[in-house]
């Protein structure tokens, strides 16, 4: 086999890949109740369809055959299968352990699998750099980019997943913590209804103020206002510490706890100096608009209370940041409600 024809054995066994992984998602949201990592599960069932319709295009241009294609998604699916369960239909998800336990094996399943499209893709740019196909090596950089935050964002629930096991085992309520109603989030409730009964230190602002204090005095807004060219930056300007001694990869780790603002920043530097493609495409896939400008440099209980009387628009795009990004409790218990009431 040539190199060439290795690049679309590598691009199928990937295709049939996200298809397996489809189908494990569709399973583990039949099973997962309504909340915040079930919301979670649902953006990455449409995120992996996306990759699987990209990657089939990719296919398509370099001449793939249905036949083995199809023969190659039996057998992904079958290796999978036995690997990690995903084979299992709701029915067999059902029978067993307790349902927290079953979602947080779902988890863990899904966490495997995405270091698993990650190492594919990650041979898929390699191989097609090494043939000179350079479309395909750019597809094969954004996917792992995207795998790469979604398995980010599954890492960040499994304590809370796993807090869920632990209360349901301890005869409490695992559902609760399932759904986002866990301790911290009720000590969180707790707080807000005391500082409510203790009384507003000075008048709550109109919505119009509100609004105007969101788009034009936010912390932040003149920063991320300006434009940020790298050439102007140096090293040392920069969000992360010894930013010169790191390594691609360990620049890429620490980019999901940077702001926007901040992120910009990289982005403007690499672009201007190093031009490193696993950094830029790791801020690629992190980079997202604001809910307003400024948002990102706002605390939970700043944004909380802007949200009251937001409208459903507008809390519906604080619900897609915060689960991308943040991923605070307290705002996205407050944006699901404002989008529920509004």
């Amino acid at each position: 086999m040539s190199r060439r024809g290795k690049v679309l054995q590598y691009l199928e066994e990937a295709h049939a890949a996200e298809v397996a992984l489809a189908r494990a998602l569709r399973s583990q949201i039949a099973i997962t109740p309504e909340g915040r990592y079930r919301h979670l599960l649902e953006s990455h069932l449409r995120a992996t369809r996306d990759h699987a319709d990209r990657l089939e295009r990719r296919m398509n241009e370099l001449g793939h055959g249905q036949a083995p294609l199809k023969a190659l998604v039996g057998a992904a699916e079958s290796a999978a299968g036995q690997l990690l369960s995903i084979g299992r239909t709701p029915l067999d998800l059902l029978r067993g352990t307790g349902g927290e336990e079953r979602v947080l094996s779902g988890a863990k399943d899904t966490a495997a699998i995405e270091a698993l499209e990650i190492a594919t893709y990650t041979a898929i740019e390699r191989l097609a750099r090494n043939v000179h196909d350079e479309e395909t090596a750019r597809l094969a950089s954004s996917l792992a980019a995207e795998e790469q935050k979604m398995l980010d964002r599954v890492l960040r629930e499994i304590p809370r997943l796993t807090d869920a096991v632990a209360a349901a085992e301890a005869g409490g309520s695992g559902s609760d913590v399932l759904a986002g109603r866990g301790a911290v989030d009720v000590k969180r409730r707790n707080g807000a209804a005391a500082e409510q009964a203790a009384g507003p230190t000075e008048p709550r602002p109109s919505r119009t103020a509100r609004t105007s204090r969101k788009t034009r005095g936010a912390p932040g807004v003149a920063r991320a206002g300006r434009r940020v060219t790298g050439s102007a930056l140096a090293a040392g300007d920069l969000p992360i510490a010894d930013y010169e001694k790191l390594t691609a990869s360990e620049i890429a780790a620490r980019l999901p706890e940077l702001a926007q603002v901040d992120l910009a920043k990289v982005e403007a530097y690499e672009r201007g100096h190093q031009k490193r493609s696993r950094v830029q495409n790791r801020i690629t896939a992190l980079r997202a608009r604001e809910p307003w400008p400024g948002y990102d440099e706002l605390t939970a209980g700043e944004i909380r209370a802007a949200l009251e009387n937001a409208g459903e628009r507008l809390a519906q795009r604080v619900y897609d940041f915060e689960l991308a990004h943040k991923n605070r409790s307290g705002v996205l218990e407050a944006a699901a409600r404002e989008r529920t009431h509004a």
